[in-house]
């Protein structure tokens, strides 16, 4: 009976039916496709990060979260302004090494690398350095370092070099001297490195390039590259110039393959053209089109904004009915001096009422402290760090108390790819305290006049100011 009903019902003509967007099959949903959530939601995982300071701050962020846009979720958290020099940094502290995260790197396949066994952290800081080889080419490869091509002209200009590097059928050859470690022994001996497409390589006979006198030294796919802090201390290394590659996944300090340059021309020159090699036309659409908002961070694209240290800073006087530029230093100066002054006989009435006058008199020489350029009590190792990590370009600097005369200061200023300390003395005249760069020809009534002067007039130093090393807080 029940083959025949089924028989009876196969017999039937099947009907067209006339609305088939109005049906469903029994076993699907009845709720449209995008009325439910996603199958392929993103997970969410918490990252810490650090500051200069040691302070830190825990992230809720998506398992695809780029470097960058870990640098964007602080920026508008804390309100800093972005000026597209924030970088994501990876630490060891163990082992003294460090690198900035590429801007596009993914942060969550960098902390799967991290070793237990190994004190990693993330840290959140500026590094005015990270794409200055786009700028200025020239300053970070020197002709003795470089090779090209026999069919390429030797004089290349600012855009030849930069499309050499990118191009991937040619590519420049770095060449030079570097101490190597020598894998499972303590000692360190010089070689002659040669740095091509196919990998990093050194000869086995003096400056020999044929192919029977190179042997392989490391590729880059399967590692990262590192920058050695303290690599003089820990490893033994005949300067302070390290810089390594680490295995991703690796053991520990055992795989690491270590290298020493002889001085920071010769390491910035190795270090730009590996990442260069590595990442490509990557690195130069990370510094065309600065952020993406690829993972959702940001809920508006927010208009680049340059910070004030990087703006064309220029004397105004805004005394007469219209303002005008003041374009003579030694007018600029008389007129910052006028200022400070006519701001300390304000503080001088408001501290009458408020305050005590005696305070007033020593606020000049504790009123820098509260600057973010101003770095308390710190030693001259420590303050070429600080500058080595926000980036040798011209113009960093920092202010900080003198080791040596508790009375002076110390002005800490890269240039040149190498870091300068210029000492600031104390001078004092009829009863008033002065600070100077210049052996009192040029005079200040404060650190602060001071620096807001030599970051619009070059002066005695080799520079202008243009970028401060602080130690931000999160």
């Amino acid at each position: 009976n029940r083959r025949k009903k089924d028989d009876n019902i196969l017999e039937i003509p099947s009907i067209p039916n006339p609305f088939p967007e109005l049906c469903c099959s029994p076993f699907a949903s009845v709720l449209s496709a995008s009325l439910l959530p996603k199958a392929t939601s993103r997970k969410k995982q918490v990252i810490k990060v650090y500051s200069e300071d040691d302070t830190s701050r825990a992230l809720e962020v998506p398992n695809d979260i780029t470097a960058r846009d870990v640098c964007q979720l602080l920026i508008l958290k804390n309100h800093y302004i972005d000026d597209h020099s924030w970088t994501l940094f990876e630490q060891l502290t163990h082992t003294g090494l460090g690198r900035a995260i590429e801007d596009h790197e993914l942060v969550m396949e960098v902390q799967s690398n991290w070793v237990m066994e190994e004190e990693t952290k993330l840290c959140f800081r500026k590094n005015y350095a990270k794409y200055e080889f786009f700028k200025n080419p020239l300053n970070f490869f020197p002709d003795h370092m470089i090779s090209f091509p026999s069919e390429t002209n030797a004089a290349l200009s600012h855009s030849g070099i930069l499309q050499m590097f990118l191009s991937s059928s040619t590519y420049p050859e770095i060449h030079g001297y570097l101490h190597a470690k020598e894998q499972g022994k303590k000692s360190w001996k010089k070689l002659y490195f040669l740095l091509r497409r196919s990998g990093l390589y050194f000869s086995t006979k003096g400056t020999s390039k044929e192919p029977r006198h190179l042997q392989f030294f490391c590729e880059f796919s399967n590692s990262d590259m590192y920058m050695s802090l303290t690599g003089k201390k820990i490893y033994g290394a005949p300067t302070n110039y390290g810089f390594c590659f680490k295995p991703n996944k690796s053991g520990g300090t055992r795989d690491l393959k270590q290298l020493c340059a002889d001085d920071e021309q010769s390491r910035t020159c190795w270090m730009t053209a590996i990442r260069l090699l590595k990442y490509g036309m990557q690195l130069y659409q990370n510094y065309m089109q600065p952020y993406h908002g690829r993972s959702g961070c940001s809920p508006l694209n927010l208009t680049p904004m340059r910070s004030i240290s990087e703006n064309s800073l220029v004397a105004m006087d805004f005394s007469g009915h219209r303002s005008r530029i003041i374009e003579n230093p030694t007018e600029a100066l008389s007129v910052a001096v006028e200022e400070g002054l006519a701001w300390r006989r304000r503080g001088c009435l408001r501290l009458n009422s408020h305050g005590s006058p005696v305070a007033m008199s020593n606020m000049g020489m504790s009123i820098h402290r509260s600057q973010s350029w101003f770095h308390h009590k710190i030693s001259r190792e420590e303050a070429q760090r600080l500058i080595l990590q926000h980036g040798l370009v011209d113009g960093v600097f920092l202010v900080r108390d003198s080791q040596s005369n508790p009375k002076t200061f110390v002005l800490t200023l890269s240039h040149g790819l190498k870091i300068k300390h210029f000492q600031i003395v104390p001078l004092e005249d009829d009863g008033k305290l002065f600070y100077t760069l210049d052996d009192g020809h040029t005079r200040f009534t404060d650190l602060i006049q001071l620096v807001e002067f030599y970051q619009l007039n070059k002066g005695v130093l080799p520079c202008k100011l243009k970028h401060y090393c602080a130690r931000i807080a999160l």
